[in-house]
């Protein structure tokens, strides 16, 4: 949930998914569509469809207990290097560093005195390998995570950070270059209109594609682009009338 989503979103709705779903089980004996309206206010879809994905994987193939290791971890669907590795260390206390955009950053900084994309990022990994503190690596992931969030930013806060001394990008007085990359534009685009669609349908069994493009405002052409790239993503399925509703399977 809180990937590519602030902490004071997530807080409601991780609260009330839980409720929704206390164990691994209930998640995994859930409809898709259910957990898709348990969603809603996240975005990023598919990464609802993964967790209920991982969620009837641990119970296939896990006995219903989430694995404690990252090679384990990662095998399940949806879950990549950084949130293996996170859950690993912070749920089971594995040495196992979690490797993020804000990790390299830092890495990359406290240790090269550079950015992160002057250097290998396979060299970043094993930096921040060897730089994790294996009597508590959790704790030392969980507080990088927040050295990134509070004080090493793409445009850094020096002069508060607690690793300013032992900094090589501060000792070389680098200081942040521009970011070139803008980011598209929201309005109009295709991840608008798959929000908008799926919004729609959480509150309606079915609609066909003429009618969420009366109810979103988006052009019917639009909507069915969007809606064949919801069917893939295992979001949304069709009616055997060929209506357009939340995935139940």
């Amino acid at each position: 949930m809180l990937q590519q989503t602030q902490a004071a979103r997530v807080e409601p709705i991780f609260e009330a998914f839980i409720a929704r779903f206390p164990d691994v089980g209930a998640l995994a004996e859930a409809s898709r569509a259910d957990v898709l309206r348990a969603w809603a206010g996240l975005g990023y879809n598919r990464r609802g469809v993964a967790l209920h994905e991982s969620a009837r994987a641990i119970v296939r193939e896990h006995g219903g207990r989430v694995p404690r290791v990252a090679d384990a971890l990662r095998r399940l669907p949806g879950v990549g290097p950084y949130t293996a590795a996170a859950v690993a260390s912070i749920g089971y206390g594995e040495r196992v560093a979690a490797v993020d955009t804000n990790v390299r950053r830092i890495t990359a900084r406290v240790i090269h005195g550079v950015e992160s994309d002057e250097v290998a990022p396979d060299r970043l990994a094993r930096d921040a390998q060897a730089w994790l503190d294996p009597s508590a690596p959790g704790d030392w992931n969980q507080a990088l995570m927040d050295l990134g969030r509070v004080f090493c930013r793409p445009a850094p806060r020096c002069g508060e950070c607690p690793l300013a001394s032992h900094c090589r990008f501060r000792v070389a007085g680098r200081t942040a270059r521009p970011s070139g990359r803008r980011q598209p534009p929201f309005e109009g685009s295709t991840r608008q209109v798959r929000g908008s669609v799926v919004e729609a349908l959480r509150t309606q069994r079915s609609a066909s594609a003429e009618a969420l493009a009366d109810r979103t405002g988006h052009p019917a052409r639009a909507i069915f682009i969007a809606a064949d790239s919801l069917v893939r993503d295992g979001i949304l399925e069709r009616t055997r009338s060929g209506r357009l509703r939340l995935a139940v399977r």
